[in-house]
């Protein structure tokens, strides 16, 4: 069994760690005490396998507990089938502080009068001995999501993470409102609108009259060439910063006609560039 202890500063990304561990199957457990880590390995190993990677964050908000860290590592060592690692989470100063700035909370450290620079560096002189130990140190001072999910996943699984995305295309009426979950937005409504053709008023975008009608017209197609270049040029981006789903909502008045031609078509173009898409179309039957 693998035991990874997560430790480091206060604001140095330990809990993201440990996020993107859960992703390389890592049972995670965040602010363990250290007094509990050795009946927790103990109970962990009687599973007999059921958890084979553990990762363990435990940190200075343990105050009573976190000076014996060390000893409790080295007593998980001497049990059987069992390697024990440490990563160690660190950052600069300034950007701890601005961290901390950001959040508007206090440094677990500080106390009455006491800077959030002083309590980073209580805390530094705490950890001191652990960081010499530590098997990995990564600071995170200058590292997007994605920069970090990159070097952990070169560091536990052995290569680089192949990165991916998967996009949800949906379409929807804007008379229903705007889908919560969307991160963009687009939309339809000045295109043609098959509904006002008695013949395809009863049809849906999927049905090959209608999207032939809404393609039909230069516009519709400019604005599809147009979007699908906008896609191409923001998912690289989006996949740098650590962003694992994106949902692209076009909208039209009822979400039946329009909409849903466009958001079918985007997402086969997707589906051809091999790029993870699900069509969905909220307001189909609406």
């Amino acid at each position: 069994m693998e035991f990874l202890i997560i430790t480091g500063l206060s604001g140095a990304g330990k809990t993201r760690a440990a996020d993107v561990l859960e992703d390389l199957d890592y049972y995670c457990v965040d602010n363990m005490p250290v007094a509990l880590i050795p009946r927790f390995a103990e109970l962990c190993l009687d599973t007999r396998g059921r958890y084979e990677k553990v990762a363990l964050v435990t940190d200075t908000r343990d105050r009573e507990g976190f000076g014996k860290l060390l000893d409790t590592i080295e007593d998980l060592r001497k049990l059987d089938d069992c390697t024990v690692r440490i990563l160690y989470m660190d950052a600069d100063t300034p950007t701890l502080i601005r961290r901390y700035k950001e959040s508007r909370r206090p440094h677990p450290l500080a106390e009455k009068g006491m800077t959030t620079e002083e309590a980073v560096q209580k805390e530094e002189e705490l950890l001191s001995a652990v960081r010499r130990k530590a098997d990995y140190v990564v600071n995170s001072s200058s590292m997007t999501l994605g920069m970090l999910q990159n070097r952990l996943f070169s560091l536990f699984s052995g290569e680089e993470r192949k990165r991916s995305i998967d996009v949800t295309v949906m379409s929807f009426g804007f008379k229903h409102g705007i889908p919560l979950e969307a991160d963009l937005v687009f939309d339809a409504r000045f295109l043609p609108n098959p509904f006002y053709v008695e013949e395809l008023r009863m049809l849906s975008g999927l049905d090959r009259p209608v999207a032939e009608f809404v393609f039909g017209y230069p516009q519709t197609r400019t604005f599809l060439e147009k979007l699908e270049e906008l896609i191409a040029f923001l998912l690289p981006y989006y996949m740098e910063e650590g962003k694992l789903n994106l949902t692209i909502a076009i909208g039209c008045t009822g979400g039946r006609h329009r909409s849903v031609a466009l958001a079918s078509a985007l997402h086969n173009h997707l589906v051809a560039n091999r790029i993870n898409s699900v069509n969905v179309n909220r307001d189909i039957d609406k």
